[in-house]
């Protein structure tokens, strides 16, 4: 018996494992021997991976935002080899049944190249759906690319690709997708984008494309998306637009468009999204624009329209964001009848010239969470208890209202839960200092410039203050050194006070930050520069112009080099010479009007990031500095009143839009060509319509020179209404210095600017001499 059981389990564990080994045998020979991806495909996008290059990790970029986090370039072609199924390649998506690829994603892969004129990706036949998005392509796109003539969705954008719209793309019929934007496309959008019947979205913003806008869009009824913002666009909205009755999310900020609000967009009753900001739109906001009955996000900012506010703006339900600053808007701002509270989450129509009284039914609209009244004339009294309703604002600015009434800041501040920034420059306010308090939490951004304030608010002591303008004021004595702790301040404007000095401090934790800007100019401080200042590390901005320091300009400053861009120390005492290798980041700088001496230290030749160099009005003693020519982004120039002397050398100054060397005692023979080759200021003045608003001085520091136009000094401030103004200033050679031969002065008139140069505006202030 028992060795009957014996066998009975030997039999069982022998059928067993026969089972098993039935099973996974069957198992293993369902799988294929052969690849899904076709071989000639496979060939074709291993030749266009050896037509690109490549990127090491040491180029990795941040490509975009997902979900709040940043996306890096990731080298999906790493993945592709000769031996195994393409399909599998990351970025690749294969036709199940057939094996060819119907899709190629290669948005954010480090790659970098030009497209030849006949790409392997011709070779994608099938191809739907091509995303090389987020790389560094550049040049022309391949005309070869109508080959896939499949295709749908095509996303070329954050390239560096460049020419016309090639019309290889307005063959691809099936195209329901296009995005071009972010690239350095050039010329008009071709008339024949009438042919992509099937699009839905259309994206080109962020290039170079000029003309007027066709009205052939008209024709592309199906769109829900267009996006034609950040370009040189120019002439009206064509009345086409209102066939795009499909149309949602519409933006044209940024160009040069003109004429009055397109009536024709009143008809599609589908947008949501309507941008007109930063064009020159005129004429008045139609009352009827309630027929956009969908509208979410209306911004028509920074243009130039003119009468009152429709209050039936406010009355469309859906209504969320509402931006018209910087117009001419008049009259009174009303909001019409509010029975409940509304939508509206963003207000801004500062900068106009609205006037009367602030409506108290502001406070209805509760849901408000940015408010923005410069500039309002309120013409009166003003009862600041109407904001305390809203209790979810977070960002608020008041400034300019032309009130006598004063603001309260401690109580101000208590009507608010959230305000991350309040904005009361130019007002009446009162500060009763006491320790900041931390429930409601105090806001981050504190703009209090011009407020006839005597006393540094104490309000700014605050773990979480990120930028402080207290400029314009009455403040006396010495600004605190509990400002140095904040580990979070990153902007501090202390400008045009009575300031004295700074307390000593012994504890600086703003190293902490990547950058910090400050601002101390037109005060009253004296001695040398505070050496805690050296201790900050990561100061960008350094403004302490129009001051009383004196002393040597201390080399503890090369502590800043990295971060340093912008160092003014105009109009002080310093005397002593530059220091060498200390500022080698610097992309502005400004000694103007002190007592340096000295040569212009050589260490200048190694600063391949410098615009701007001013010196004027001090006691250098050097020969004409040619070697400055070889600085790549050097586009201003000022050496006038010193005593450079010596002969001036033949060069050329590529970059250089202004140059003053006045009041200097150089001599000797300037050709009459000695110009021509001068390019930036050749070539600036002959674009009228686009003028470079990132000349001397970015958005967040403008610089500023004195410059001399026959005997006359006069200031130009680097802001983009001043962009038109003469690049070059060479007036007094030869009146003031006799010695330099009249060819010079020959070669600097009018005559050489207009007809070497074909300036269209010679001088803004004025004639130029006509000898």
């Amino acid at each position: 018996m028992k060795n009957f059981r014996n066998l009975t389990s030997t039999i069982s564990l022998t059928l067993s494992i026969l089972f098993l080994f039935g099973y996974n045998y069957e198992d293993v020979s369902a799988v294929p021997t052969t690849h899904l991806c076709r071989p000639e495909q496979r060939d074709a996008l291993l030749q266009f991976k050896n037509e690109i290059e490549v990127l090491n990790s040491f180029f990795d970029y941040a490509c975009n935002l997902i979900n709040g986090d940043i996306v890096y370039s990731h080298r999906k072609t790493d993945s592709w080899g000769n031996n195994s199924d393409c399909c599998n390649w990351e970025g690749i998506t294969c036709n199940a049944e057939s094996g060819e690829v119907i899709e190629l994603n290669l948005s954010c892969s480090s790659l970098r190249g030009k497209f030849r004129s006949s790409s392997s990706l011709q070779n994608l036949h099938s191809l739907t759906t091509l995303d090389l998005s987020d790389n560094i392509f550049s040049g022309q796109i391949m005309s070869s690319i109508r080959n896939l003539s499949h295709i749908t969705s095509l996303d070329l954008s954050d390239n560096l690709f460049s020419g016309f719209i090639p019309s290889s793309i307005v063959d691809l019929s099936y195209l329901t997708f296009l995005d071009l934007s972010r690239n350095r496309f050039l010329g008009e959008i071709p008339s024949s984008i009438r042919n992509l019947s099937q699009l839905t979205y259309f994206d080109i913003s962020e290039n170079q494309i000029s003309g007027q806008i066709p009205s052939s869009i008209g024709n592309l009824c199906k769109l829900t998306h267009l996006n034609l913002s950040h370009n040189k666009i120019v002439g009206e909205i064509p009345s086409s637009f209102g066939n795009l009755n499909q149309l949602t999310s519409l933006r044209v900020p940024y160009n040069k468009l003109n004429g009055s609000c397109p009536i024709a967009l009143l008809n599609l009753t589908k947008l949501s999204y309507l941008a007109l900001y930063g064009n020159q739109f005129t004429g008045t906001i139609p009352h009827n624009i309630t027929s956009l009955s969908s509208l979410t996000y209306f911004d028509a900012s920074n243009n130039a329209f003119t009468g009152t506010l429709p209050s039936s703006l406010f009355t469309i339900p859906s209504i969320d964001t509402v931006y018209l600053s910087d117009n001419q808007l008049n009259g009174v701002l009303e909001f019409g009848n509010i029975s409940s509270p509304p939508k509206l989450r963003v207000l801004g129509v500062g900068n106009n010239n609205l006037r009367g009284p602030i409506p108290a039914t502001i406070s209805k609209f509760t849901n408000l969470v940015r408010l923005r009244l410069s500039h309002y004339k309120t013409q009166g009294p003003v009862d600041f208890s109407i904001f305390s309703h809203l209790k979810l604002l977070q960002d608020l600015d008041l400034s300019y209202l032309n009130t006598t009434t004063t603001i309260d800041l401690n109580d101000f501040l208590s009507y608010f839960k959230r305000l991350d920034e309040l904005v009361l420059s130019g007002n009446h306010v009162s500060v009763t200092n006491k320790s900041p308090v931390s429930d409601p939490p105090l806001p981050r951004y504190l703009g209090l410039s011009g407020c006839g304030i005597t006393e540094f608010p104490e309000y700014a002591r605050s773990q979480n203050m990120e930028s402080l303008d207290i400029s314009n004021n009455k403040i006396k004595g010495q600004v605190p050194c509990w400002l140095w702790t904040l580990p979070n301040l990153y902007h501090l404007n202390l400008s045009n006070n009575t300031f004295t000095g700074f307390e000593n401090s012994t504890t600086v934790l703003l190293s902490r930050l990547s950058s910090i800007a400050l601002f101390a100019s037109d005060n009253n401080f004296t001695g040398n520069i505070p050496s805690f200042i050296c201790d900050l590390r990561s100061v960008d901005t350094l403004d302490l112009s129009n001051n009383n320091f004196s002393g040597l300009i201390p080399r503890c400053l090369g502590n800043l080099n990295g971060s340093l861009l912008y160092l003014n120390l105009r109009q002080n005492h310093f005397h002593g010479g530059l220091p060498e290798n200390i500022f080698e980041s610097l992309r502005t700088l400004d000694v103007g009007h002190n007592q340096l001496t000295g040569k212009l230290p050589s260490s200048l030749f190694h600063f391949s990031s410098l615009e701007v160099l001013n010196v004027e009005s001090n006691i250098f003693n050097d020969t004409f500095p040619v070697w400055l020519s070889s600085l790549p982004q050097l586009k201003v120039l000022v050496l006038r009143s010193n005593a450079f002397h010596g002969p001036i050398h033949q060069t050329s100054f590529p970059e250089l839009q202004i140059i003053d060397i006045s009041h200097n005692h150089f001599n000797g023979v300037l050709p009459s060509d000695y110009f021509v080759k001068w390019s930036a200021m050749s070539s600036l003045g002959t674009n009228d319509d686009q003028p470079d608003e990132k000349y001397m001085g970015d958005s967040y520091y403008h610089d500023s020179v004195v410059l001399m136009n026959k005997g006359l000094e006069m200031e130009l401030v680097m802001h983009p209404e001043n962009l038109h103004s003469t690049r070059l200033f060479w007036k007094q050679i030869g009146r003031r210095d006799p010695k330099v031969h009249r060819s010079v002065e020959g070669a600097c008139c009018a005559q050489l600017i207009q007809q070497c140069f074909h300036w269209p505006h010679p001088f803004i202030y004025g004639k130029p001499d006509s000898s």
